[in-house]
C-alpha cells in the first residue's frame, strides 16, 4: 500500500509552532535578548548595545514568562537575591509595558541618599575615585555622511580626532532622529562629562558618569528600601530615570535577570544594509564584552 502523502501546509505550521514554543521556553528559562535604547547606563552600556540576560540568576517569577502582567501567580521559584552592584533588567512597577536596565544600589532595609552628588548607603559615603574626562556626542542623522566639527574636534562616524590625532579622552558617538534633535532640548550636542570609578560597600567597582554634583537628583531625601524590594540607579547618574524618581522601589518579583554580555553593538552611523559602512557603524570592540 502507498503511504498517504503528507499535508505540506500542516507540516509547515507544526514546524513553526514547535519553533515558537522552543524559543519561548529558551527565552523564559535561559537567555533573553534586550537592546539599550537610552544612555542611562553609560559608560557601562551604550545606546545601540544588544545584550543577553541570564534568566536563572535569581530564579523565576511570573514576569519571567509571557503574559506575566496577567498576575496569575506571585513570588519567585528558586529565588536568589541580587547583590549590590549587579546590573539587572527589571519590569517597571509603574508601567509593566516597560523593561529597564539599572544597577542594584540598595537591598531591603538599606537607607540610600544622594548628597551634593555623592552616594550614601546606610549613612556612609561611597568611595568615588579616579576622575577623568569623558565626552558624549549625540548628532542628528543628517550628519552621518558629512561628519561634524566642534571646536578642535572632528567627528566622523564613531570616531573623534583632535587636531587630526586620536582623541586623548574616552568618548561615545551616537546618532538620533533629526526631528528629535530639533524638538527635544538638550538631546543632541557635544557634552563634556567626568567619569569616576565608584567602589560600593561590598567591594564592587564600576564606572559612573557625572555632569556635575548639583543636578536635579544630586540631593535627595533618605530612601528606606522596603522588605522584598530593591533600589536601582543608572551609572549615568545625572541622566537616569531610576529609584530616585518615577520608578521608585522595585519589587524583587519584577526582576527579569542579570545582564551577562553585549553580543552586538552599533551607533546608527549608517543603515544596516550599507555593509560597506560597517566600519563607521559597528562597535567591534564591544562584541562579546561582559557587563559588570
Amino acid at each position: 500500500m502507498q503511504k498517504k502523502p503528507k499535508n505540506r501546509l500542516r507540516e509547515w505550521i507544526e514546524t513553526l509552532v514547535y519553533g515558537i514554543l522552543i524559543a519561548i521556553v529558551f527565552r523564559s528559562l535561559f537567555l533573553e535578548p534586550f537592546n539599550i535604547p537610552s544612555g542611562s547606563m553609560m559608560p557601562t552600556m551604550l545606546v545601540g548595545d544588544h545584550i543577553f540576560i541570564t534568566k536563572w540568576s535569581y530564579g523565576y517569577s511570573r514576569y519571567s514568562f509571557p503574559f506575566g502582567s496577567w498576575k496569575l501567580w506571585n513570588g519567585r521559584i528558586f529565588k536568589k537575591m541580587p547583590k549590590v552592584g549587579d546590573v539587572v533588567v527589571f519590569r517597571n512597577p509603574k508601567d509593566e509595558s516597560l523593561d529597564y536596565v539599572k544597577r542594584v544600589i540598595g537591598m531591603p532595609g538599606d537607607v540610600i541618599q544622594m548628597r551634593n552628588g555623592r552616594l550614601y548607603i546606610n549613612g556612609q559615603i561611597v568611595e568615588r575615585k579616579n576622575p577623568r574626562p569623558f565626552v558624549t556626542v549625540v548628532l542628528p542623522y543628517a550628519f552621518r555622511p558629512t561628519g561634524y566639527n566642534f571646536e578642535n574636534m572632528q567627528i566622523r562616524g564613531k570616531t573623534i580626532t583632535v587636531n587630526g590625532a586620536p582623541a586623548p579622552f574616552e568618548y561615545t558617538v551616537e546618532y538620533r532622529d533629526d526631528d528629535a534633535c530639533k524638538t527635544t532640548v538638550g538631546l543632541c550636542g557635544v557634552f563634556p562629562i567626568t567619569k569616576y570609578t565608584e567602589v560600593l560597600p561590598n567591594g564592587v567597582e564600576h564606572d559612573i558618569l557625572e555632569y556635575s554634583d548639583h543636578s536635579r537628583m544630586d540631593n535627595t531625601m533618605e530612601y528606606l528600601v522596603p522588605e522584598n524590594h530593591l533600589f536601582f540607579m543608572g551609572d549615568n547618574r545625572d541622566n537616569s530615570n531610576d529609584s530616585r524618581g518615577e520608578v521608585g522601589f522595585v519589587p524583587v518579583d519584577n526582576v527579569l535577570g542579570r545582564v551577562w554580555f553585549v553580543w552586538y553593538s552599533h551607533n546608527y552611523a549608517a543603515p544596516m544594509v550599507a555593509f560597506w559602512k560597517w566600519g563607521v557603524k559597528m562597535r567591534w570592540n564591544r562584541f562579546g564584552k561582559g557587563v559588570h
